[in-house]
């Protein structure tokens, strides 16, 4: 399970240290794809073919469903860290979450998040606005 939140720059070359916490879980091998609230997405081999699974299993007949397939899968790199546990980042996915030097990487349960710092402190701040009210409406869902 992947927990925290840490804090990390990226490089001029385009690559971001992933925590060492994260690293093990990771694996050796992992994917790396456009998240939602404009963040990235990277999960362990393993949770990224049950993933698939479930996305493969929606009607391709709906037009919502084909076009979040192909921005989920489209965006989608493979990546393993290098010697110093470092990963490259696409200047298209650097791109589409807004990442430019500072980014926070948290652990979200079963993947990483990788954020701009700035997008993070907004989100951050405006979902804890609304922390207690969120919190009402999944103990009404059973959760």
């Amino acid at each position: 399970m992947f927990l925290g939140e840490y804090q990390h720059s990226l490089d001029n070359k385009g690559r971001i240290t992933i925590p060492a916490r994260f690293r093990e879980e990771l694996g050796e091998t992992f994917i790396v794809t456009k998240g939602l609230d404009n963040c990235l997405f990277v999960y362990p081999l393993s949770e990224w073919k049950t993933v698939e699974q479930n996305l493969k299993s929606l009607p391709f007949t709906r037009g919502d469903v084909r076009a979040f397939v192909r921005f989920f899968f489209a965006g989608a790199c493979e990546c393993e860290t290098d010697k110093q546990g470092r990963i490259l980042v696409p200047a298209s996915l650097r791109e589409y979450a807004g990442i430019d030097k500072e980014v926070v990487i948290i652990g979200v349960g079963n993947r990483v998040e990788i954020w701009s710092e700035q997008l993070w402190r907004e989100y951050a701040q405006n979902a804890g606005a609304s922390y207690e009210e969120i919190s009402e409406k999944l103990v009404e869902l059973g959760i």
